[in-house]
């Protein structure tokens, strides 16, 4: 399976803060914000990851995260020209997808819980049997999102786009799972009203099919769209509580790929030293050297 990040847009609700970098550069407490992104397709199992950006930012990608491989993954890279939706990304991404099943995680969306990547790792195995997966997290103002209005059973009845009247409180977040047919999807999603190719219309045409599946993140799960000055703050200010109480580090991608097995402890101490005396490096040394329990 393989995973994309959309890393794109303006970020015009950041200025002037994004006015010199891409929002998705942009520091979470102590770590770029693409690292979290990154760190879930990761924890999916997935390592060949395609990064899609506009023609001024991704190189500041590529410098930062390079080719993959001292994460243990092989990174690709793609300009999107003009953010026209979500579900752009697959056909952007098709020769990088190459008929396999793909996940997109939205470069903006953090996400955290215990047993996270037992989920993630279920979707993907749903994806590679057919179904796609979405995920639904509870929020007090269902009109500003796309909803999802799912049973117990995880079964989708519904996906509106911004509904006036929603049917739920579960929106859609920014992490999905498609199985290998959806580079074909995505090319039968229409322009909406707003002149985009909605993530909403792809996940309508799955559900046409009976081949759409949610899964509800609740209680003991934390997602955060980090799009605006007050939630990037929010953002940062429970990762670095969740950090200092819990003793964890969240969403490091070497830490990921050395428990993983993708790059041995040589690797991740070479990478610590390149960190020097940063938290950050000084957590991977400290995995390295077995002083934290993963």
């Amino acid at each position: 399976m393989k995973g994309i990040i959309l890393a794109g847009g303006a970020g015009t609700r950041l200025y002037p803060l994004t006015m010199v970098t891409s929002k998705q550069l942009l520091p979470v407490y102590d770590k770029p914000m693409i690292y979290y992104p990154l760190s879930v397709l990761m924890l999916a199992g997935i390592r060949e990851i395609l990064i899609i950006s506009t023609p001024v930012d991704l190189p500041n990608f590529e410098r930062l995260l390079g080719d993959g491989s001292k994460f243990g993954i092989r990174l690709s890279y793609a300009v999107q020209e003009t953010p026209n939706g979500l579900a752009q990304a697959f056909v952007i991404g098709e020769k990088f997808i190459d008929g396999d099943a793909c996940a997109l995680a939205l470069g903006d969306n953090i996400f955290y819980g215990s047993g996270l990547s037992h989920i993630l790792k279920k979707a993907a195995i749903e994806a590679d049997a057919g179904a796609a997966t979405i995920f639904g997290y509870y929020v007090k103002d269902p009109q500003r999102f796309g909803i999802m209005d799912v049973d117990a059973n995880g079964n989708i009845k519904s996906v509106v786009e911004k509904p006036r009247f929603p049917k739920s409180n579960y929106c859609i977040t920014g992490l999905y799972f498609y199985p290998n047919d959806v580079v074909d999807f995505a090319k039968k999603v229409r322009p909406s009203s707003r002149g985009e190719y909605e993530i909403t219309s792809l996940n309508a045409l799955y559900l046409r099919k009976r081949r759409l599946k949610g899964k509800v993140l609740g209680r003991g799960f934390a997602w955060l769209d980090t799009g605006t000055v007050d939630s990037l703050m929010q953002a940062a200010e429970f990762v670095q509580m969740t950090e200092a109480r819990q003793g964890v580090k969240i969403s490091a991608p070497e830490e990921i790929a050395y428990h993983y097995g993708w790059i041995s402890k040589e690797k991740l101490v070479e990478t610590a030293e390149k960190y020097g005396a940063s938290p950050y490096g000084k957590h991977l040394m400290n995995v390295a050297e077995g002083k934290l329990i993963y």
